[in-house]
């Protein structure tokens, strides 16, 4: 899906390129096309979504104790 930011009258060039960042770090495109930059194996994506779920599991925890204290 491309980004596309449509200028409105007055609106400085500055503004516009402002929007457009906005709207591709919202879109997350950048982290995509460095996720596709190289092959990754089958085997090392599930090891890191693995890894990424007990990072926030983890995290998940500490919050829990800190709000129950």
């Amino acid at each position: 899906m491309p980004v596309v930011v449509k200028s409105q009258p007055g609106e400085s060039t500055d503004q516009i390129i402002k929007k457009f960042k906005k709207k591709v770090l919202a879109s997350q495109l950048l982290t995509k096309i460095r996720d596709r930059q190289y092959y990754k194996k089958p085997s090392v994506k599930k090891k890191e979504k693995l890894a990424e779920f007990k990072r926030r599991s983890k995290r998940r925890k500490r919050l829990r104790k800190k709000k129950n204290k």
